[in-house]
């Protein structure tokens, strides 16, 4: 089960990426479905690891950003 949703989730980053850098806005649109798509079937079927992973990695790097921000105005 985790390689099937570590599948979807190189699908997902894929297609997400591709839809950011394309400038056609149908093949833009339909990247931005499937990767959509992807991420729901990702933490649809993710184990907990994953999920919380996903979850944990932007809040920790969030608060890593305020961090050096916070250092670097003192």
């Amino acid at each position: 089960m985790l390689i099937i949703s570590l599948i979807t989730l190189g699908i997902a980053s894929v297609s997400a990426f591709l839809s950011f850098n394309l400038k056609e806005d149908v093949v833009k649109a339909a990247l931005g479905c499937v990767a959509v798509l992807s991420s729901l079937l990702t933490l649809l079927f993710a184990p907990w690891a994953l999920k919380l992973s996903i979850v944990a990695i932007p809040l920790l790097l969030d608060k890593l950003n305020d961090l050096t921000t916070e250092e670097s105005t003192n």
